[in-house]
């Protein structure tokens, strides 16, 4: 672990093993059948982006739900569409492969051929807006809040609200202690969910403090209204808000 200052770790460095470890400790079942933690087997390059631009106080920060299967769960970034990542992030890193890969969603790390579209449509309007990764970073910063994704046997992915009761909680748990911490070492002024489930998790586990939260359409394909000028309606969203002027 590369330190900062005094030898001292970086926080968003230390939150992230401890999610990574907490997570993997939980188990879950069927329907699920294969569960990637890009926490682990992409960690070099999530470390690589956490150092990159996870330092200093943000003015907002935006977070998603959980990776996509051609996004994060093959870059360990959030959002992490491989041209994004490699292109404008400028990240770039051996991965490695999970203990049970399932056949149908093979980890390809930044050789993947298919492209993200969430993430494609996220990081695109950052670099229309802002131009370079380090000037959008300089205000701004992008988490998830859960790091797993759930594949079934048929390779289908399933969302962290679909699980069971009794797992959804104790992994909401593990994924709201993080997002407490991560908060505290970025001290934004705006908490931004990408999306109706991150922001109600963000209400959940944030509600208490004096943050500001929105929510932002989400990116999706899946979303017929993401479909229709989703970067226009986002960039309306975040001027509602007083955000971005």
């Amino acid at each position: 672990m590369k330190g900062r200052g005094m030898g001292a770790p970086m926080p968003l460095v230390v939150a992230a093993r401890r999610l990574c470890q907490r997570v993997d400790q939980l188990k879950f079942g069927l329907p699920v059948s294969h569960v990637y933690n890009p926490l682990s087997y992409a960690w070099k390059a999530h470390e690589q982006y956490l150092q990159a631009y996870g330092s200093g106080r943000k003015k907002v920060v935006f977070l998603g739900m959980n990776p996509g299967p051609f996004g994060m769960v093959q870059t360990g970034v959030p959002f992490g569409e491989v041209n994004a990542v490699r292109h404008w992030l400028k990240i770039s890193s051996p991965v490695e492969r999970p203990q049970d890969e399932h056949s149908r969603r093979p980890i390809q790390g930044f050789d993947c051929p298919r492209s993200e579209v969430s993430g494609q449509r996220l990081w695109g309007l950052f670099a229309d807006r802002f131009g370079t990764a380090k000037v959008f970073f300089k205000n701004h910063f992008v988490l998830n809040f859960c790091p797993l994704a759930f594949l079934e046997e048929s390779g289908r992915n399933r969302t962290p609200d679909k699980l069971p009761a009794a797992e959804r909680e104790a992994l909401y748990a593990a994924c709201e202690e993080h997002l407490r911490e991560a908060v505290a070492a970025l001290e934004p002024e705006w908490v931004i969910g990408v999306g109706d489930f991150a922001f109600k998790r963000a209400e959940e586990a944030l509600g208490d403090r004096r943050l500001k939260l929105g929510r932002v359409l989400h990116p999706s394909p899946a979303s017929p209204a993401a479909n229709r000028g989703w970067a226009g309606v986002v960039e309306k969203q975040m001027e509602s808000l007083g955000i971005w002027l």
